[in-house]
């Protein structure tokens, strides 16, 4: 009944909108040692005038270490403790040759020896409540505190013109030292009673601190800890001015902390400015610190009073445009970077190389994801270079790091071929991608359904989970795989949604680490609702989704003005890699839109490394958060998800934001550089694709959700691992408003906007007879420009004069003079059309829709022993079918492998002269079978011979 109360809950809060609350100052009931704050929502809530003053005389020192405590990676600021009796972190010494990048050595083998994570417990403290209040002619109140030989306190209460009011107090030392003042007045709740909390980075849902840990600014996603109770959220809100939004906020920079759990071991939310032992804390006697927040109250869910405080009191809104390129053109960048020698993809290793991780290693993530674009772009030579030895490499290496090298150790690599490191939901995906032509997806599917196996890290993966049911039903139409994902999604609402997370434990027991696995699978519920219709699963979803968003950044706010970067002509050196010697990068000093540079609507990448990646451009997640905001009519988590995409970067940006502000990731020729200039972030390689899926499955959802899904088309679920789902597309047959016939298709440069505000969406129908079109305006202003369709694509429009059928949002005809049209686009509007006798001649894409289960083998999949080796049939359509065998390991036994095959009367003999030891054969269309054998050359110089291999039609 929870997980249903929830839901309702936040239903009710969405349903007054969040604004009216923000154009209504809360009225405050000012006393002697209180005030009682009434929000324009009915909320109330009593505020005590009460602070506790923190003071050592010698320097506290504070530095981050891992918490010891938590089943989670998570790294929290520690001091010396305050007496020996106090010091309760343990030494954990972790080693950071095993993480690599994101995680800091300092941190991990810190000396954790006599320091505490608890704030209370880093100096002796001295509490104190208001004695008097006088009321100000501005309107406003001050309060005065009992005196003390050390310091003197006051405060002061301003009324809020947006909302909730300012508190703002002042400490005067009268003693040299270092202070810290930390407000201890807002409501306090037995962690029982609470419905929900939220300190960030990790404390969310029930998962109450077992100390009192102090996350500072450079962590505060919003500077706040709330706790909901009895129907409202209670909470402080750190003041938007006394968070600067430059320079990038650092451990080094951060000005106040932000805790919820209080002396009392009691639910109670608290700012502490300054930081004992950080900026403003080493005072003189004689000199002031002061400092804002704001009282805060809210009636709703917390997730809803999360919103409105992030809209209210730290500005955000739907912020983002095309400033630097239309996304289209950015995804064609990076689909041309990926076919480049600059993304590092090693065609002989048919993997991405990952040596900013682990040297000597190649990764690759999901073959949908290269699959994904060869078939909508129409790309033959991404399907030769990228897409086929992605699947080969996915269907025969055991985990998705591999190398050669066994003394490599980082990341926990594998080193055989004793695959699929392809999980379920991507065999599945395949399966039907080629229709059925190639049942050894399939098969090897059921496989691993029915076992575990560890593809990531050391993370051990069941088969049989309701996600893989779920694939395995739409790869085989098996109702009973339909059944076992009801039942297993029931179950996992039950214990995952109906009891909010108390424990950094997933339901099984498994360690989240990425923030999709702080909240349930949002994601895979979407589908799961989408392939049964069932309500319960999207609520959830939204649920799920609304959680997420406690991990994306809303502040510091963004100011109205520009910031200089680059000042000395240099680009940020990312800490990291400078330890490995990277050189610094030039980049042109600039002063840029404060919005531009923002981090808000990204996350960092996850709890484990959150201190050294402030936030990673791979919002995979964001088109997932289109899809559910415009199902349930969630503004909020549209808003968000265009705020993690919208103009940000015109070709691969590397990974993340951190140290310091800058626009050289923006540029189009930033990651064409050899790997070891390019310092400012790290570089993923294996991310490449993930991306450039990530921003088609944005433009696919962005139209169907501007459309209210007029514009659909079918889609496979990408698994890959952490942040990395989305869905591909291509190659299937989907909808254009009245059109049943559209297949997406989406060539480089078939449109050119003279403005770039434009995203466009473009399909064709299945005999090519005519070209759907959906422009998107990301502006707040009505764009008017010139259209240009490529000729030598669309030769229907070459030469000519035509009109466009206006399908959506057009006020007069389009006309096109030789492929080129003036089209008016409204402010954030869709403008969609339909040209007549286009003439399309597809290629990649039309002979892989022809692929055919009648054309399929009986014998797709064989097993030898002896040596170990498999080979299977793979189908993509007419002309592309192959034999792949494969060695599962032998790296000493041999020093090289021979194939010797035949099929009907053709025959050959391939040699491979180093592991990985694997062979691929193209196979005619009129082949009935295939027989191999493996002659393997031992380092003597003598012979083994394998046993035939036999696949049959």
């Amino acid at each position: 009944m929870q997980a249903a109360t929830r839901t309702l809950a936040l239903a009710l809060a969405l349903a007054t909108p969040l604004a009216n609350a923000a154009t209504s100052p809360h009225h405050v009931e000012a006393g002697d040692d209180a005030i009682t704050v009434t929000a324009a929502d009915g909320a109330r809530a009593r505020f005590e005038l009460a602070f506790c003053v923190l003071y050592r005389a010698d320097e506290p020192t504070p530095k981050l270490l891992p918490a010891d405590s938590l089943r989670t990676r998570y790294n929290v600021v520690t001091w010396p403790a305050a007496s020996p009796a106090k010091a309760d972190v343990a030494q954990t010494r972790r080693d950071a040759s095993e993480v690599g990048d994101g995680f800091d050595s300092a941190i991990l083998q810190g000396d954790a020896s006599g320091r505490t994570s608890d704030a209370f417990a880093a100096a002796p403290r001295d509490c104190i409540k208001a004695q008097h209040v006088q009321k100000l002619a501005t309107g406003g109140q001050r309060w005065s505190f009992p005196r003390r030989p050390g310091y003197s306190l006051s405060a002061e209460l301003l009324p809020g013109q947006d909302g909730a009011p300012t508190l703002r107090y002042t400490l005067d030392a009268r003693k040299a030292g270092y202070y810290s003042v930390a407000y201890v007045g807002a409501p306090a709740h037995a962690p029982a009673a609470t419905q929900a909390i939220f300190q960030p980075l990790v404390w969310t849902e029930k998962r109450f601190p077992d100390r009192s840990y102090l996350t500072l600014a450079f962590q505060a996603t919003l500077p706040s800890t709330l706790v909901e109770q009895n129907g409202q959220v209670e909470g402080v809100v750190v003041d938007a001015s006394e968070f600067p939004f430059d320079p990038l906020p650092v451990f080094n920079n951060s000005r106040f902390g932000i805790a919820l759990r209080n002396a009392q071991g009691q639910a109670q939310p608290m700012v502490f400015a300054p930081v004992l032992g950080g900026v403003g804390s080493r005072l003189k006697a004689g000199e002031r610190f002061a400092f804002s927040l704001r009282p805060y109250v809210y009636r709703g869910e917390l997730t809803a009073a999360y919103e409105d405080a992030a809209r209210t009191l730290y500005g955000f809104h739907d912020y983002r445009r095309n400033a630097l390129s239309s996304l289209n053109r950015t995804l064609e960048r990076i689909v041309a970077y990926g076919m480049s020698p600059w993304s590092q993809f090693r065609e002989q290793d048919k993997g991405s190389s990952y040596e900013t991780d682990a040297p000597g290693t190649v990764k690759n993530v999901s073959s949908l994801n290269p699959l994904d674009l060869a078939l909508v772009t129409d790309d033959a030579e991404i399907w030769q270079h990228r897409v086929t030895p992605y699947i080969e490499y996915m269907v025969s290496r055991e985990k998705y790091l591999f190398t050669i090298d066994e003394t490599q150790k980082i990341q926990h690599p594998s080193y055989t071929l004793q695959g699929p490191a392809a999980p379920v939901s991507e065999l599945a995906a395949l399966h039907r991608i080629f229709n059925g032509a190639s049942p050894a997806f399939l098969d090897l599917a059921r496989q691993e359904y029915a076992g575990t196996r560890t593809r990531n890290l050391d993370v051990l993966e069941r088969g049989d989970t309701w996600q893989n049911s779920l694939a395995l039903y739409r790869a085989s139409g098996e109702q009973r795989y339909l059944d076992a994902a009801v039942r297993g999604a029931n179950a996992y609402l039950a214990a995952r949604l109906d009891t909010p997370a108390s424990e950094f434990a997933g339901v099984h027991g498994e360690e989240p680490f990425f923030w999709t696995q702080f909240v349930p699978d949002f994601p895979s519920l979407l589908e799961l609702h989408e392939a049964t219709g069932d309500r319960r699963y999207l609520d959830a979803a939204h649920t799920a989704a609304r959680d997420f968003t406690q991990y994306v950044w809303f502040a510091p706010a963004i100011p109205d003005r520009s910031v200089r970067v680059n000042a000395d002509g240099m680009a940020p050196h990312y800490g990291y890699l400078a330890g490995k010697g990277y050189p610094r990068m030039t980049a042109a000093a600039e002063d840029a839109p404060a919005w531009r540079l923002s981090e808000i609507g990204l996350t960092p990448e996850s709890s484990g490394t959150a201190s050294g990646h402030r936030a990673i451009f791979m919002a995979n997640w964001a088109p997932w958060l289109l899809r559910i905001a415009h199902a349930t009519g969630d503004q909020f988590l549209h808003d968000v998800a265009r705020s993690a995409v919208i103009g940000r970067y015109t070709n691969f940006p590397g990974y993340h934001i951190n140290t310091a502000r800058t626009t050289i990731y923006e540029k189009p020729d930033y990651p064409l550089q050899d790997p070891k200039q390019l310092s400012v972030n790290s570089f993923h390689f294996n991310h490449v694709w993930p991306m450039a899926s990530m921003l088609l499955d944005y433009l696919v959802s962005d139209a169907w959700a501007r459309s209210d899904g007029a514009i659909s088309f079918p889609s496979e679920f990408i698994e890959g691992y952490a942040y990395l789902q989305n869905r591909a597309y291509g190659g299937r047959v989907g909808r254009f408003y009245t059109h049943d016939d559209a297949v997406l298709w989406m060539p480089a440069q078939l449109l050119q906007a003279d403005s770039m505000e434009l995203n466009y969406v473009s399909a064709r129908s299945r005999d090519g007879k005519r070209l759907y079109v959906a422009l998107m305006n990301e502006s707040d202003a009505a764009v008017d420009t010139t259209l240009r369709i490529d000729g030598a694509r669309v030769p229907g429009v070459a030469g000519r004069t035509l009109r466009a059928a206006d399908v959506q949002g057009g006020d007069a005809p389009i006309a096109f003079e030789d492929g080129v049209a003036r089209v008016q686009v409204s402010a954030r509007g869709l403008l969609a059309f339909t040209v007549e006798d286009a003439g399309i001649r597809p290629g990649l894409q039309a002979t892989v829709m022809q692929a055919s289960a009648k054309d399929a083998w009986r014998t797709p999949l064989a097993r030898i022993d002896d040596p170990a080796a498999r080979g299977m049939v793979l189908d993509y359509g007419p002309g592309m079918r192959s034999a792949y065998v494969f060695l599962e390991n032998s790296k000493r036994e041999y020093t090289q492998v021979t194939l010797r095959w035949r099929a009907g009367k053709q025959s050959g003999v391939l040699v491979d002269q180093a592991f990985p030891w694997e062979f691929s054969v193209p196979l005619s269309d009129q082949a009935k079978d295939f027989r191999w054998t493996l002659e393997g050359t031992r380092p003597d110089g003598s012979l083994q011979k394998s046993a035939q291999g036999k696949l049959a039609r």
